[in-house]
């Protein structure tokens, strides 16, 4: 398959090459799914990220810097449900991931893609990002994030749609809504002209306070919520402002490509 002039291949750790005959991207990710013409191949066994534990052993593979193939790291799971802004704005894109997996396992630019496993050998994630300017911070997709995605792929042919609210925003927690006497909830910093929260009325300064009577706390966030809703769901909004609290709904829209 070429695409922009672009033709791509899989090298398997035997060397074969196979070219790619069909490309399925899902954006709302940042993965995709290959078809190769190739028989006899091993898969490797996909694991259940929903139950990590911070501490627990990990080891990352993939190809470090774009030169050094097979390359293999270990680590731990340093962190859990982060949300990162991946990408960069000098190159013009970047782009929003939220509940990844943080672990010290070395990722280097070129290890993209490639498998984050648990001691057992199952993929427990999919190498994305490392941090800028800091030591052994890398970041990886959970694998049960492309198995939901992979399982309506194969119902439907496409990838499922990701819901879009449209804002910016700050978590307050709870020691910082004590000290300022405000509400914890979601601090909007921007809102997205003509996306649902414009549309619903939602400002810069309001602290969203509640999802659908679902209180935004500690433990759940709003991109939280929003990560289990569908396009075209309507939902309920609790929102702090100026001392009132204030009561819409919105639906939710498809992210734009």
């Amino acid at each position: 398959v070429s695409q922009n002039n672009v033709t791509y291949k899989v090298i398997t750790k035997d060397n074969k090459e196979y070219d790619v005959v069909e490309i399925n991207r899902d954006p709302n990710n940042d993965i995709a799914v290959l078809r190769i013409d190739a028989k006899g191949l091993k898969p490797v066994e996909l694991g259940d990220s929903s139950n990590l534990k911070v501490g627990q052993f990990v080891m990352a593979i993939g190809t470090a810097l774009g030169e050094f193939r097979h390359t293999v790291t270990t680590g731990v799971v340093s962190g859990l449900g982060r949300g990162i802004t991946a990408g960069s704005a000098f190159e013009g894109y970047v782009e929003r991931l939220d509940n990844v997996i943080q672990t010290d396992a070395a990722i280097n630019p070129g290890n993209s893609g490639g498998p984050l496993l648990n001691s057992a050998g199952q993929v427990i994630g999919i190498n994305v990002a490392v941090a800028n300017g800091a030591q052994n911070i890398g970041f990886a997709i959970p694998i049960n994030v492309f198995k939901d995605s992979l399982t309506q792929f194969k119902s439907t042919g496409s990838f499922p749609a990701k819901p879009f609210l449209g804002v910016r925003y700050q978590a307050i927690d709870q020691k910082t809504a004590v000290m300022n006497n405000i509400p914890q909830g979601a601090y909007v910093i921007e809102v997205v002209g003509e996306s649902p929260a414009s549309d619903a009325g939602v400002e810069v300064d309001d602290i969203i306070i509640k999802m659908d009577e679902i209180a935004l706390d500690d433990k759940t966030s709003l991109s939280d919520i929003i990560a289990k809703k569908k396009v075209g769901d309507k939902i309920d909004l609790e929102i702090w402002r100026d001392g009132e609290t204030i009561k819409t709904s919105v639906t939710l829209s498809e992210v734009e490509s």
